[in-house]
This record gives structure tokens, C-alpha cells and sequence, in this order.
């Protein structure tokens, strides 16, 4: 190939409806993260997060309007910088063999779908301190009771077996916040007279992104790590529709979604998707929620 802008324009346009179709591959698998997480939009480096102490109900309107206060002044997300990078050799393309990097900027595609999900999954599992100043799991989470008085609530079954969840995500708010500040954009350097190009003799092609993730509403997930059985997932199940706001209020959790990693597909199957027990019995679990299977969720 000449080495000339136009060549070399073409040749970025091609890496680039490389990345794309890779960037498209997942279908609503790449989306994995949508489920569990309230994606919203970042304007600065880091951004303050009001929440609701728990979530706001309708009541009759008799006197003054009771005010609600947004509170999470120290509730804050840093965004973080993620980088992938190829140099492809000046050589390479001179000689025509600029083809063999096509499955490379496909993949660089596939993966930048694929990282909100393994972002999602590496903060939820890194169990970060939410607004009410506690993990996210955590039996120890501030609620007033009717009466007035804190009491500690708690949305973790304990155990040492792999993680899963049940969650309500019938909210607008989810268990989880992906924050994006930029967008997952596919660059390149292809000038001849480029630094890069002059000292190393190579172009780059690269994607970057600047975007983090961290905890929503806690009342909306309960994580157990006991083993996943009928009766723990029964257990779990009251815990999260059990869980009220202060004063007692009702929140009228619903729980709508169960996700658990690549190896409890089985139990988790045969809990939420089969008609009859092993024994033969009617399966009162059947279809009570929607599965999801997380391949980033740690198997072991």
C-alpha cells in the first residue's frame, strides 16, 4: 500500500467498521449491565449522588407538604480512565498485510461492548460502601423503626459459597450506578510525520473510555452465598421483599430478577425454571423470577 492520507484514511475507516461490528457481536448480551445498574451521564470528574433515604411514596395531602431531603453529600463516584492499544508496523501495512489486525480491532470492539459488564460486576463484587455509610452487603444497615429508633437491617445471607442475588428491578433506580463520562471511542494515529510513527515506525489504533460504576439502593438487592437451593433461595427471597424503609413503610419490593454466576446455572435452573422437583412434587419456584446468567460473577 502507498502511504498516503487517503490510503491511510481508508485503512482507518476499515479498523474502525472492524471495531463496530465486534462493538455489535454481543447483541443483548453486551447490555448485560442495563439490568442491574441506573446508567447515567457524567459531566465532571466526579460526581455527588442524592438518594432518598428510602424510596418515596405518595401520601394523603392533609396540611403542609412533608418535604423529602435528598441526602449523599459524601456519596461520590470518581471516573476512571480504561485504555486498549495496538501498534501495527509501518512494514506491515507497506506490505499488505494490514488484514491480519482486522480480527485484532474486531475483538478491541467485542471487549469495549463487554467492559461496563465486567466493570459492573468488579465494584458489586468489591462490595463498596454505599450512602447510608455502610457496604452494600451488610447486616448492619440504619433504618428506623416504627417507633423511631435505629435498628440495623440487614441484605446479606452470609455463607462461602459463590455469590448470587435476588433484586428488584422493576425501579427506575437499580441495585447498581454505570456512570459515563466519555464514551467508548475508536482513535488511531496515522500520520507519517506523527512522533510515533517517526521514532518507532508504527501507527496506532486504539479505543478509550472514561466511565466507573458503584452502589445504588441497597434495599434493592439481597446477596447470599449459602448454596443455591430451593430453601436458601426461599430465605433470600423474603429477605429482600421483607425489607421496609423508616418508620416501618412499606416499599413493596417485588422480586423480579435472580443472577448468578456461569457454574450455578444448574441449581439455579432447576430452582426457578422446572415444573417438578426431583421428587416429582410441584415446584412452587417455578418462574417466580427471571434468571440471569453473569459470566463476570466469580464462579468460585
Amino acid at each position: 500500500m502507498d502511504l498516503n492520507s487517503a490510503n491511510l484514511q481508508a485503512l482507518f475507516k476499515a479498523y474502525k467498521a472492524n471495531f463496530q461490528q465486534g462493538f455489535t457481536s454481543l447483541g443483548e448480551q453486551g447490555a448485560l449491565y442495563e439490568q442491574f445498574c441506573t446508567t447515567v451521564p457524567s459531566t465532571t470528574a466526579v460526581e455527588v449522588y442524592p438518594f432518598l433515604k428510602s424510596l418515596p411514596r405518595l401520601r394523603e395531602w392533609i396540611g403542609d407538604r412533608v418535604i423529602h431531603s435528598l441526602e449523599g453529600g459524601d456519596f461520590t463516584i470518581k471516573n476512571r480512565k480504561f485504555e486498549l492499544t495496538e501498534g501495527v508496523p509501518r512494514d506491515n501495512i507497506e506490505d499488505d498485510t494490514y488484514g491480519l489486525y482486522a480480527p485484532v480491532m474486531e475483538e478491541f470492539g467485542r471487549s469495549s461492548r463487554e467492559h461496563p459488564n465486567e466493570l459492573a460486576v468488579e465494584i458489586l463484587e468489591a462490595n463498596p460502601t454505599c450512602y447510608d455509610g455502610q457496604p452494600l452487603f451488610d447486616a448492619d444497615h440504619p433504618v428506623l423503626d416504627k417507633a423511631g429508633k435505629e435498628v440495623s437491617v440487614s441484605n446479606d445471607m452470609g455463607g462461602s459459597e459463590p455469590s448470587w442475588y435476588v433484586m428488584d428491578l422493576t425501579r427506575v433506580i437499580k441495585p447498581l450506578v454505570f456512570q459515563k463520562r466519555r464514551d467508548y471511542d475508536f482513535r488511531s494515529i496515522t500520520n507519517l510525520t506523527d512522533a510515533e510513527v517517526f521514532l518507532r515506525d508504527r501507527f496506532l489504533f486504539g479505543v478509550d473510555a472514561r466511565a466507573n460504576a458503584g452502589p445504588g439502593l441497597w434495599q434493592l438487592v439481597v446477596r447470599s452465598n449459602q448454596p443455591f437451593t430451593a430453601e436458601n433461595y426461599e430465605a433470600a427471597r423474603k429477605r429482600l421483599q421483607e425489607i421496609s424503609g423508616d418508620y416501618g413503610r412499606p416499599l413493596a419490593l417485588r422480586h423480579s430478577h435472580t443472577m448468578v454466576p456461569n457454574g450455578l446455572e444448574g441449581p439455579a435452573r432447576k430452582v426457578l425454571q422446572n415444573e417438578l422437583t426431583a421428587g416429582g412434587a410441584t415446584n412452587e419456584w417455578a418462574g417466580t423470577s427471571q434468571l440471569i446468567l453473569n459470566p463476570w460473577l466469580a464462579a468460585a
